[in-house]
């Protein structure tokens, strides 16, 4: 059951976001940039409130330069807290919202990424519908 609460909450983080960022409660600060492979990214800090299920209270989303999500640190509290880099890729436009449709993640250690994705999400279809 512990499972099937993690994927269902991280799958509404992950489909929801930015948005998810707007909600009552949810403090943000942007970070000082940052470069990575020699390509500027902003950051910006999350704090959620607890009445928001997710991997962890503090996460830091990194952006590129058109603002699209590249990457996610957090340390899941159902891993012991441990920190965690969700890489985030093949953005898709649907219905005019753009969704990465490729993420994995990489267990940090000594503050470098693992070799190997301990998490692989694809979504293959996703469809939005507008309807009430």
């Amino acid at each position: 059951m512990p499972a099937l609460y993690f994927g269902g909450y991280g799958m509404w983080n992950y489909l929801t976001a930015p948005y998810l960022l707007t909600l009552p409660g949810v403090r943000t600060e942007e970070l000082e940039p940052w470069q990575v492979d020699g390509e500027p990214r902003r950051r910006l800090r999350v704090t959620f409130p607890p009445r928001i299920a997710t991997h962890s209270t503090e996460q830091t989303f990194h952006y590129d330069e058109s603002g699209v999500q590249r990457r996610l640190d957090y340390a899941p509290y159902v891993m012991g807290g441990r920190p965690a880099e969700h890489r985030t890729g093949a953005h898709r436009t649907v219905s005019g919202l753009l969704f990465p449709t490729h993420r994995y993640v990489l267990p940090v250690q000594d503050g470098r990424p693992g070799p190997a994705p301990i998490i692989i999400v694809d979504f293959s279809a996703i469809t939005v519908d507008f309807a009430n």
